[in-house]
């Protein structure tokens, strides 16, 4: 038994999406995404709430520009985890909000080195 392949019909005509409204993400959900991306990266220095990053949001939605502040564990190679979080930022801020996003300029604010596992004696 063998089923012929059809081509699903679209559902959606061209007159019905012009038809839609227009979505605005308010520039503090993208402030939010761009934080917790940068904060999610492994080089990321986040722990708790301490050493969080800050984001500023500029730009109409086709062309963002994002300033973040981070600081990063210490002795991971900068250049690498700057590359990662700019990489990382742009593409959730596309995927989550439908924005495109021109430049991503990474100020690392400090280097944290690992806390020290306790001592056992």
């Amino acid at each position: 038994m063998t089923a012929a392949a059809t081509k699903p019909e679209e559902t959606t005509s061209d007159k019905a999406l012009e038809q839609r409204g227009n979505l605005h993400i308010n520039r503090s959900v993208l402030r939010k995404i761009a934080e917790h991306t940068a904060d999610a990266d492994p080089g990321s220095a986040r722990s708790g709430r301490k050493n969080g990053a800050d984001a500023e949001i500029s730009g109409p939605d086709d062309a963002l520009r994002v300033r973040l502040t981070v600081a990063l564990r210490y002795p991971n190679p900068v250049r690498e985890t700057v590359a990662s979080i700019r990489e990382r930022v742009g593409d959730e801020l596309s995927r989550i909000a439908g924005c495109e996003v021109r430049s991503v300029d990474v100020t690392v604010s400090g280097l944290v080195p690992p806390t020290a596992a306790p001592r056992v004696e």
